[in-house]
């Protein structure tokens, strides 16, 4: 069965009547939105690149069409590499509609109904066609909240309408609500249906059993391999509502969306360093695009886990933890994948410079049962998507990626005060760059990994271990530190 299967496109919120007329107004509503200017890194360089939108390079790349002719809605033949635009807030515009914006719920319908529709249209009364029929669907904030909606509240889809959906690819969707100033947006909050993010509101309309604290479950409706969630984490260049939007929602965001709120339990994520939307948004992006058609289209999946066996600590607290004295620190992981031949942008980037690293406790990883976890807390540094069929490829079927790691640890504190003693900024546990180089064999990989810190990324490399379920690829710095990158590779579509 092809990979290639229709495209629809969900929008995310627009608050104020202003912003519901200019997005009506657009054909694509936003998909169609491109670049040239891309922040470079997080000190502010900027450089010029032309992205033409998502919309456009889809076509170019991969030879998608629209689905408007003559002025109309869905006018021509619907194939297999169609795009669909969910225009669901033309009844928000009076030219059009009501007036009124739709609830989430009643969105989630018209999402069903259109799936039908365009399965009516492409597959007519075939029967191997009907059966085999699936969609994407990609989805920019709220819209994200939409698709789950229908995918989850058993008032509006069916287990048979939900086998219909192949993959959802969500950009910066709050799937655990919008906090401002670290509180959930209150239920009572109409005005512009802010409520919608209200965590009580929308574990209503995704149908979620009780009042959870959390509800960025599927609930057993989807399967979280098939839904992707790209997270931003640029908060600083993000202007909406004049800036202050940035500010409430605070360093460890995309200047709407807090990090830790915009991905679904068990699913597949990547961390790109653009803002919830504008110049420097998520969804006109390279990185974004890349990761969009790896994950639609991509035949392997790659996650990374590091399993750390050892913590040094600087001599000078050593000394001090040797003396009885009680230390404690937490570490951040960091990790930036690219694929052979990508200079212009990376799959996923977690900085501590954009406050996106993972943050581990000291017992969370080395003593779990001190810290109430019946296993170890290792840091899950990536989930990446990849295309034989690009140019990651080198010497007919090896994929090529650059994985970029790094560890330090927070302040140190003694006894529960500050550790200054000797200490400098800066300083890392391990830092290095392996190039990993993948080449399928039978059902299984022939892994191979040269850490190019210290050598040319050219030679042949050392042989990662397998251990009947990871390939193990060994860390270790001078300063003591010791670890495993375990490396899980899977064949798909």
């Amino acid at each position: 069965m092809s990979q290639f299967h229709p495209i629809i496109y969900v929008r995310g919120y627009a608050m104020t009547d202003s912003e519901i007329a200019d997005t009506v107004s657009m054909p694509y509503m936003g998909f169609n939105l491109g670049a040239t200017k891309v922040r470079q890194s997080w000190d502010g360089t900027v450089y010029k690149q032309v992205f033409e939108s998502p919309m456009m390079r889809l076509m170019k790349d991969y030879g998608y069409t629209d689905a408007f002719s003559d002025g109309a809605e869905i006018d021509r033949d619907i194939t297999r590499k169609s795009v669909i635009i969910y225009r669901y807030y033309d009844q928000a515009d009076r030219d059009f509609g009501e007036g009124k914006p739709l609830s989430i719920p009643a969105a989630a319908l018209q999402l069903r109904d259109l799936i039908l529709n365009i399965r009516e249209r492409l597959c007519g009364d075939n029967p191997q066609l009907l059966e085999e029929f699936k969609v994407h669907l990609v989805a920019h904030s709220m819209g994200g909240l939409v698709c789950r909606c229908m995918l989850q509240n058993d008032g509006i889809s069916t287990p048979e309408v939900r086998e219909m959906i192949d993959k959802v690819f969500t950009y910066a969707t709050p799937h655990n609500g919008i906090e401002m100033a670290g509180i959930n947006v209150p239920s009572f909050l109409g005005l512009w249906d802010i409520n919608n993010f209200n965590r009580e509101t929308m574990a209503g309309y995704l149908g979620l059993a009780g009042r959870p604290e959390r509800v960025d479950s599927l609930d057993g409706k989807f399967s979280p391999d098939r839904f992707f969630c790209l997270i931003g984490t640029n908060q600083q260049d993000y202007g909406a509502a004049k800036g202050v939007s940035k500010w409430l929602a605070g360093k460890m965001s995309d200047g709407l969306v807090a990090i830790e709120n915009a991905s679904v339990r068990g699913a597949p994520r990547a961390f790109v360093y653009r803002s919830h939307s504008g110049p420097y948004g998520i969804v006109n992006s390279e990185d974004s695009y890349q990761n969009l058609v790896r994950f639609l289209f991509g035949d392997v999946r790659a996650d990374g886990v590091m399993k750390v066996e050892s913590l040094p600590l600087p001599p000078s607290v050593e000394k001090a933890r040797q003396e009885g004295r009680r230390v404690r620190a937490s570490y951040y992981f960091e990790a930036t994948v690219s694929p052979r031949g990508a200079r212009s942008y990376r799959l996923t980037e977690r900085r501590r410079e954009t406050f996106s690293a993972v943050l581990r406790k000291f017992d969370e990883m080395m003593k779990p049962k001190q810290a109430g976890l019946d296993t170890a807390r290792s840091p899950v540094l990536f989930s990446t998507f990849l295309d034989s069929s690009k140019i990651t490829v080198e010497r007919g079927r090896t994929l090529v990626m650059t994985v970029e790691l790094a560890v330090s640890a927070t302040d140190y504190f003694v006894d529960g005060a500050l550790w200054t003693e000797h200490r400098v900024e800066g300083e890392y546990l391990y830092r290095d760059t392996l190039t990993l180089k993948m080449t399928p064999v039978g059902d299984g990989w022939n892994l191979r990994y040269v850490t190019t810190d210290e050598q040319w990324s050219e030679r042949g490399g050392s042989k990662a271990e397998f251990d009947g379920d990871s390939y193990l690829i060994p860390l270790s710095s001078k300063k003591g530190f010791s670890a495993q990158l375990r490396m899980r590779l899977q064949h798909r579509n």
